[in-house]
């Protein structure tokens, strides 16, 4: 059971390299926006009036993504399982912090994006029966990842409850 009283933050935190993939994750979706708005740009002379400050609005967003939300999020992210629950916080304007009870899991997946396999690193996803209770945990390295769902799996497996 959890005890109410002994509540804390997660105890580990996301693998370094969490901050690279997040980066190059935003700067994919800066370019997937900026190269077309800017193609209109220079090839809608009509368009220029709205494009313009649009691409420059956009562009400083991304660059705010890119630069300073990453090494942000590592700086908040935290994780941790243990034979009780699935602990995880993360945000970066808010913080969301997910307990999620063993007896209530009902899968344990792993994740492992293109840019997530250069890296070495995973995500982990713990799914409940509540559309609410699901954790992902990012950013993990490749053998931490794997050696917390074999634990998870394991723990789960001896763990009596109905995962509803």
């Amino acid at each position: 059971m959890i005890d109410a009283d002994v509540l804390r933050p997660p105890r580990h935190r996301v693998d370094r390299r969490f901050v690279l993939w997040r980066t190059v994750r935003a700067a994919i979706g800066a370019v997937v926006v900026l190269v077309p708005l800017g193609v209109l740009h220079v090839i809608f002379e009509v368009a220029r009036p709205w494009t313009g400050p649009v691409w420059l609005v956009l562009a400083a967003c991304y660059l705010i993504g890119i630069a300073v939300t990453p090494a942000w999020r590592y700086r908040v992210h935290r994780w941790e399982a243990t034979d009780d629950a699935v602990y995880a916080l993360e945000g970066w304007l808010t913080r969301k912090w997910q307990i999620v009870p063993i007896s209530r899991i009902q899968s344990i997946d792993t994740e492992i994006g293109p840019v997530q396999n250069l890296l070495g690193i995973a995500t982990i996803k713990v799914t409940t029966a509540s559309s609410e209770g699901a954790i992902s945990i990012e950013g993990l390295s490749r053998a931490d990842a794997e050696a917390t769902v074999d634990r998870l799996r394991a723990v789960t497996a001896a763990t009596p409850g109905d995962a509803t």
